[in-house]
């Protein structure tokens, strides 16, 4: 077994091994990550793939301040929401208008829920939504922060993120009845 380092130093120089391991490591975990922000998998193994050219790109700017994965997932998100900057036009957007708003106070039951679903839950919000819940509530960002990235105000990123989960509230509602 390879220790990090040694791929990490191998990748520097280039060897196509150590960046097989380096892949062969993290890319199941980063795949995860990339399927938050894609509604499918195809464009998920994409933003993977040019996340990962990135890392190899870039790996001799790892200066060992914080972890590895940390500084890999903090590309592997940059390089998804570029991804989906650049792929923009081929989305369609929901108006939140269009989206039947549902207050009800029911106890739901997260026994029958699963992992896939969740995934799939996440998947169905709508582009906008989505990448801010998943910035804002997985990823950690602030809403400052997320402005930035996205180009958006700060009241825009809370809007948003408040409108994900009440989206998701009503998905969630829904399928527990």
């Amino acid at each position: 077994m390879i220790f990090e380092e040694e791929i990490i130093c191998g990748c520097i120089k280039g060897d196509k091994k150590a960046q097989k391991a380096l892949y062969d490591k993290y890319s199941a975990k980063m795949l995860g990550v990339c399927l938050r922000y894609f509604k499918n998998i195809d464009e998920a193994e994409d933003a993977l793939q040019e996340g990962f050219i990135r890392v190899f790109n870039n790996i001799d700017k790892f200066r060992n301040e914080g972890s590895f994965d940390g500084w890999l997932r903090r590309i592997i998100v940059n390089t998804a929401l570029n991804y989906y900057r650049s792929n923009l036009k081929h989305y369609y957007s929901i108006d939140y208008d269009e989206i039947e708003e549902v207050v009800e106070d029911a106890k739901l039951s997260f026994d029958s829920l699963n992992v896939e679903f969740l995934l799939n839950l996440i998947q169905s919000l709508p582009e906008g939504y989505r990448l801010i819940f998943n910035l804002y509530e997985i990823e950690g960002y602030s809403h400052k922060e997320i402005g930035i990235m996205l180009g958006i105000s700060i009241n825009t990123s809370k809007s948003q993120l408040m409108k994900a989960k009440k989206y998701l509230q009503h998905k969630l509602i829904t399928k527990v009845k």
